[in-house]
């Protein structure tokens, strides 16, 4: 009986401290963060093309306008009409002469016939509307303004990828960087010198991604973490389950991320998608993208 009121006791007193306890674990939960549910990542580092990006126009860099040398010549035959790629040399159209014998039309340059107004019967001359225009070379440019905070990176021979609307991606390399700015809008001009086989459409726009210099390699957050705001620019972290605000400077960018120079760490986890919503301190729950499908 002894035995059996000691075993009693301890229970008993093992019951006690387990209630007492539980006030102190509810307390616990009670005092952990709980606010709202954010998608988070972990800065990491990443190279950046140094590039400059320009938005412009094509057009034709020498266009040569060919007309008979002499007047009251009738367009007999025609050889060559727009769209065409001819040679130097080759035979354009055919013209009668006045007195009688023909007149046959070359072109001096090769290229692109980029336009023509000869038709059958109709009289040309040297002071007349051009018989065709092309294209010399098959050459362009793509014609672009850039902010005066670029322009002074630019330098010609820098080479360069050309996006335009209706062909595909060629190459391209600088030719010229206007010496001026434009004073009210502060937009320079630079010419990018595209040679391609491709039929390129004058006046269509078209993008230009121009090289500038080395790779630049450091951390890189999501351009949606990146919030810019009165006192500057800043990226959003959390530690501790709360959001800590820190100013950062930012760098190049590209392909929805950008460089962050100063202020996130590699490894710091970033709130991938600031907003003012969300304050200093305030209670977070973070979870990954992975988490967040």
């Amino acid at each position: 009986m002894p035995h059996v009121a000691t075993r009693a006791l301890s229970l008993t007193f093992a019951a006690a401290l387990l209630a007492l306890a539980a006030p102190a674990f509810a307390a616990d939960e009670t005092d952990a963060p709980k606010g709202a549910s954010v998608t988070v990542l972990k800065a990491a580092k990443s190279c950046f093309n140094n590039v400059v990006e320009v938005s412009g126009f094509i057009l034709a860099r020498d266009e040569t306008a060919i007309r008979p040398e002499r007047p009251g010549l009738k367009v007999a035959e025609v050889l060559a009409e727009a769209g065409d790629t001819v040679t130097a040399g080759q035979t354009l159209a055919r013209l009668n002469l006045p007195e009688g014998g023909f007149q046959m039309i070359q072109t001096p340059v090769a290229g692109l016939v980029s336009a023509s107004t000869a038709t059958i019967g109709a009289m040309a001359s040297a002071r007349g509307e051009a018989l065709f225009s092309i294209i010399a070379r098959s050459e362009y440019d793509l014609v672009g303004l850039v902010p005066s905070a670029d322009i002074a990176k630019l330098a010609v021979n820098q080479q360069a990828t050309v996006t335009i609307v209706g062909a595909n991606t060629i190459d391209g390399k600088v030719r010229r960087v206007a010496p001026t700015i434009e004073p009210n809008s502060q937009l320079g001009q630079v010419f990018v010198g595209l040679t391609s086989n491709q039929r390129l459409l004058v006046n269509a726009s078209g993008r230009a991604s121009i090289r500038t210099g080395q790779q630049s390699c450091s951390v890189a957050v999501p351009l949606t973490a990146v919030l810019y705001t009165s006192a500057g620019t800043v990226v959003q972290l959390v530690r501790g389950n709360r959001v800590e605000t820190k100013g950062v400077e930012v760098g190049l960018s590209s392909g929805g991320q950008v460089e962050i120079k100063g202020g996130v760490k590699e490894g710091d986890v970033v709130v991938a998608r600031a907003g003012a919503l969300l304050r200093e301190g305030d209670p977070v729950r973070p979870v990954t993208a992975a988490e967040a499908k």
